[in-house]
């Protein structure tokens, strides 16, 4: 059992830069995939970001890669998404989720996307951007 919980949200304008963060509690936190989400009012929870158990691996959605970096510390039973060159079209509720197939596959792919694969989600945090 993994508890997630987000922080870090805010409304900046574009172009400005956030840096989310997802600490976990429980144990075994270095043995799961992490992955970040986004939600926009009336949309799909849509992938943005996931990193292998060791870090080592990373995947990023076409819309944020370049702009998103996705890093964690597994002392510290932390994953970060630092977003940069944030556009309008970036905001949403961020969610960070915890993948369970981590202990198996030390890497992240395609495969990494389906939000349905992690068993375990945080409450989510706010992210605006005025144009």
């Amino acid at each position: 059992q993994v508890q997630l919980v987000e922080s870090g949200g805010g409304l900046v304008q574009t172009g400005a830069s956030l840096r989310l963060s997802c600490v976990a509690s429980g144990r075994s936190f270095s043995t799961y995939t992490m992955g970040w989400f986004r939600q926009g009012p009336g949309q799909d929870r849509e992938f943005v970001a996931a990193t292998s158990r060791s870090g080592g691996s990373t995947y990023y959605a076409h819309s944020v890669k370049g702009r998103f970096t996705i890093s964690r510390d597994n002392a510290k039973n932390t994953v970060h998404l630092q977003m940069n060159s944030l556009k309008p079209e970036d905001a949403g509720v961020y969610y960070c989720a915890a993948d369970p197939r981590g202990a198996v596959i030390d890497t992240v792919s395609s495969s990494s996307v389906d939000p349905y694969e992690y068993d375990y989600w945080g409450q989510g945090t706010q992210v605006n951007v005025s144009s």
